[in-house]
């Protein structure tokens, strides 16, 4: 699978993700977990469709070994911090046990958009 499809695959599965997360809280009036279906649609639709689009209009971003590391990058560190974000704020983890995973994943999304940075300056 192409680097482009990846994204823009991953993408479309996070934007049905936080659609039924959305309408679940929409139904049930409980918004309590607003900032994680915030997080579901900017780091998974938004950012993987624009990473997707990106390497796809521009194809010589796709070469090399750097948009495979940021394509791993965003993937486990978006999915993980959802997921942390999630248990946080349901309750269901304690900040003292979770909160040291949040700088880590959060730096491994940044770093992935560092190596997008990157990418976009050599062939941009």
């Amino acid at each position: 699978m192409s680097i482009s499809r990846g994204f823009i695959v991953m993408g479309a599965v996070y934007l049905v993700v936080g659609i039924v997360f959305g309408a679940y809280m929409g139904g049930s009036g409980d918004h309590t977990l607003a900032p994680v279906h915030a997080h579901i649609n900017l780091l998974g639709f938004t950012l993987m469709t624009v990473f997707g689009i990106g390497y796809r209009v521009i194809p010589g971003l796709a070469e090399g070994t750097l948009p495979k590391v940021h394509f791993w990058l965003h993937q486990v560190g978006a999915l993980l911090l959802l997921l942390s974000l999630f248990l946080l704020m349901s309750g269901r983890v304690a900040e003292t046990t979770i909160g040291p995973a949040f700088p880590v994943l959060e730096g491994a999304i940044l770093l992935g958009a560092i190596l997008w940075l990157v990418n976009v300056l050599r062939h941009g």
